[in-house]
């Protein structure tokens, strides 16, 4: 591991100079300047003082962590067939559940709609990609086609429907995950 490497990667993510760094654990500038250049050696005990000034600790520090995956294509979808709704929901990003929000693409055929889905945490976000839709958020409805989106906290029942004749395509965007 490049520990001055990691050490200035985490000192500009945390949007601080070399000096205020330096005045943070007792050091001086040319020091920590040393330090990243991998110039110089630091004591355990400065190394730990200095992960601290960082905000981190040493397991995450050292963490050598393998390439997330970041780019994901049609084949690592995930997909469900709502025979009763009419609909096919994808999870674009797949095991989204775990993180703090879950965009899904969902098609409903014509008729079709999604489930009905009842108040709790969290703000929704969709965009029509083709079609038009029908929200219903609580007691409003409201008519949408391609190229536009609604954004609301998930404090109402909502849902979509599809009353046109040809699909609808939506990306629908949870937080937190909730399909």
């Amino acid at each position: 591991m490049d520990i001055g490497k990691r050490m200035k990667e985490l000192r500009v993510f945390y949007g601080l100079t070399q000096q205020e760094l330096a005045d943070r654990a007792e050091l001086t500038k040319g020091f920590i300047s040393q330090l990243e250049r991998n110039q110089n050696t630091p004591s355990v005990s400065t190394l730990l003082d200095i992960i601290q000034c960082l905000g981190t600790t040493p397991a995450e520090f050292f963490e050598e962590s393998g390439p997330e995956q970041i780019v994901f294509k049609k084949e690592d979808y995930f997909e469900k067939i709502d025979e009763e709704h009419h609909a096919k929901i994808e999870w674009v990003i797949p095991n989204a559940q775990k993180n703090s929000m879950e965009p899904i693409r969902l098609t409903l055929k014509p008729g079709g709609a999604s489930e009905e889905l009842y108040p709790h945490e969290g703000e929704e976000f969709g965009y029509v990609l083709k079609g038009a839709v029908k929200l219903t958020f609580g007691a409003q409805k409201y008519t949408l086609h391609a190229g536009e989106s609604f954004a609301f906290p998930s404090t109402k029942k909502h849902r979509l429907e599809n009353p046109g004749r040809h699909d609808a395509v939506v990306l629908w965007i949870t937080t937190p995950p909730s399909f």
